[in-house]
């Protein structure tokens, strides 16, 4: 075999192998792309997935908790729903129901007290009034706000004389609290949110009285 045969035989070889090399430096790469991505887009899928599979268990939980009954809740009947002018002379500290002003208090946080008679009207008309000692730790009326947040029909307030630091008020029910962390807060809103004791379902909790702050 003449050198410039044998030479060309030889470079034709290292190119094969070079070629060889990089085919497999890039199939190894692409590999690698898929792997890191399919496990990105894992992690993703797993992010949001997680969250949402826990949440749906605890709002399976806290459905669950409403249709038993709720340790410590208070029952009141014979509540009057005359619409009356000036004050009422309440049973409960909050109220629970009654007679009330002919205005309904609109729904949302204050961080100042609102009449008993407006917030009796809300609660004629589906709302829960949660109401706190004006010297409730401020990350427990956070925890408060939270739980409120987005629902339509509950009313959040200060209130002055409270025998136990929070108060959660329904017509006709009641529950005394001692921390924001309860786990029955939930479960409270959860059943009388619009719950079956509404004298008045789908009336308004807009469009009264009073300018929430959120």
């Amino acid at each position: 075999m003449s050198n410039r045969k044998q030479q060309v035989q030889e470079r034709a070889a290292r190119v094969a192998a070079m070629r060889a090399e990089q085919e497999r430096k890039d199939r190894r790469r692409k590999w690698l792309i898929y792997g890191t991505s399919g496990a990105v887009a894992l992690a993703l899928i797993g992010a949001v997935t997680v969250p949402l599979v826990n949440h749906s268990r605890e709002q399976a939980a806290i459905e669950a908790a409403a249709n038993a009954p709720i340790k410590g809740v208070e029952e009141f009947s014979d509540l009057g729903r005359d619409h009356v002018e000036g004050t009422v002379d309440y049973a409960t500290t909050p109220p629970v129901g009654g007679d009330h002003n002919a205005v309904w208090q609109n729904c949302g946080v204050y961080d100042t007290p609102v009449t008993n008679e407006h917030a009796v009207h809300s609660l004629e008309h589906g709302a829960v009034w949660i109401t706190y000692n004006p010297d409730l730790p401020a990350d427990q009326l956070a925890a408060l706000r939270d739980a409120v947040r987005g629902d339509n029909y509950a009313l959040l307030s200060p209130y002055e004389g409270l025998d136990s630091p929070i108060v959660m008020s329904a017509w006709g029910y009641q529950l005394k609290l001692d921390d924001a962390a309860d786990e029955r807060i939930p479960v409270f809103l959860q059943r009388y949110l619009q719950g079956e004791q509404t004298p008045e379902p789908g009336a308004a909790c807009t469009g009264g009285v009073g300018t929430p702050v959120a």
